[in-house]
């Protein structure tokens, strides 16, 4: 299964409709362009889309979750898996 063309534009849309938050913490997350300070871990602070279901096929809204790239994207899909 493969991610349609416009998932760019989809994913970006879908954490702007957060608020560039995650969805399971509400830590606030990096938009693009933004530098973290000096003291914090970059990668903890990114925001990815995933699909609860798995399939990135299925775009629908109530399918897509904003989490951050730290410890809460690792325990959702462990969950999902």
């Amino acid at each position: 299964m493969r991610y349609p063309k416009e998932w760019k534009q989809l994913s970006k849309s879908i954490k702007e409709k957060a608020n560039w938050r995650c969805q399971k913490c509400g830590r606030v997350c990096l938009r693009p362009g933004e530098k973290p300070a000096d003291n914090i871990k970059p990668r903890a602070y990114n925001l990815q889309v995933h699909h609860h279901n798995m399939n990135p096929a299925d775009n629908r809204v109530e399918n897509l979750i904003c989490l951050c790239s730290g410890l809460c994207r690792i325990h959702v899909v462990e969950t999902l898996m």
